[in-house]
């Protein structure tokens, strides 16, 4: 993925109209806006009366939940960070019922007092009703959406391990990006001390990014932005990085995670971690031995570790839709109970 075009793809409605025609993109591993192509839900109509009319659309939904509130003041500019208070984050993190935290996200929009969101609510429990109201057919029947609600703000520069299908409702959102490969120029923070679940670039968005953290400039020359506005969606392929912020007083997204190409349950990221505590601190050479056999039997740059054989004396080299998943799943779990 090194060489990132500096211009993100972008597609009209008509040109991505159902879940088969997400999935080829998808399997690009490429970012790409689609502009318009959730004009005709409800929600954007109301979101283009103003922010208030969106907030009054949503809260017909509210269930009677209560969600994680975040909120900072407002010298921050809605730049949601590390810090030097308490856990080490500059905003504060609260449960609320849903129905006042939107009265209270409201409030922001006219006072200017602080600034507030509500992240990654389920829909289905937050919000019954709306996704009937507001249906997506670019993703499967058991994908769900997530509301993002709040006043302006900036989300730290992150991942995701799931494909993202990012859908603008109510004002606008700019999301800069960065290619997987790019994680060495980002300063990546802790794994294990989050702003709210998944580790952060330390470099993108700090103002002394160019002196601090010199290797940033490097990312920076790859990084894609794109502007989107109601009813524009963005699909974000897994492990991108991207931050995004929030532009206007009330802002509302709604955005739908899934794994499009899974074979079973287990994530890459857990393998990644095992292989971790397995191999991150044995001899450099020893490292780039067990690198080779990655290449060979995970990455496979060369094709099928066992081209050179019959298809029926793959084993459990064989494909994994064909019994082969579980087979070495059942191998793995063995030896890590020791057995």
């Amino acid at each position: 993925m090194g060489d990132a075009s500096p211009v993100i793809e972008a597609f009209a409605a008509a040109d991505m109209t159902a879940a088969d025609d997400l999935r080829a993109f998808a399997a690009l591993c490429r970012p790409a806006a689609i502009r318009g192509r959730f004009n005709d839900w409800p929600a954007v109509a109301a979101g283009g009366q103003g922010g208030t009319a969106a907030l009054h659309y949503v809260a017909r939904f509210a269930a009677s939940s209560s969600a994680e509130y975040f909120t900072a003041g407002a010298e921050l500019g809605g730049r949601y960070h590390y810090g030097d208070g308490p856990g080490g984050f500059n905003f504060t993190r609260e449960t609320a019922s849903i129905g006042d935290a939107l009265g209270r996200i409201a409030a922001n929009a006219e006072s200017g007092s602080e600034t507030a969101y509500l992240g990654s609510l389920p829909a289905d429990s937050h919000f019954p009703g709306f996704a009937e109201e507001n249906p997506c057919n670019l993703v499967g029947a058991g994908v769900h959406p997530r509301l993002w609600i709040g006043n302006r703000s900036t989300v730290a520069c992150h991942y995701d391990s799931y494909d993202n299908l990012a859908c603008v409702v109510a004002g606008r959102r700019r999301f800069t990006l960065y290619p997987p490969d790019a994680i060495g120029d980002l300063y990546v923070g802790p794994v294990d001390h989050t702003l709210s679940g998944q580790p952060v670039s330390m470099a993108a968005g700090a103002p002394d990014g160019a002196a601090t953290y010199p290797r940033f400039a490097a990312a920076r020359a790859r990084a894609l932005v794109v502007d989107l506005a109601p009813g524009d969606a963005l699909y974000l392929p897994k492990l991108w990085w991207h931050q995004v912020e929030a532009l206007d007083d009330v802002n509302i997204l709604v955005n739908y995670w899934w794994d499009g190409f899974a074979a079973g349950p287990d994530s890459p990221y857990a393998a990644m971690l095992l292989a971790m505590i397995a191999l991150a601190e044995r001899p450099e050479r020893e490292r780039a031995a067990w690198r080779a056999y990655f290449d060979h039997y995970v990455f496979r740059p060369n094709g099928h570790p066992l081209a050179h054989l019959p298809e029926e004396r793959h084993g459990v080299l064989g494909p994994l839709a064909k019994g082969n998943y579980g087979r070495i799943r059942t191998l793995v779990m063995r030896m890590l109970r020791g057995a």
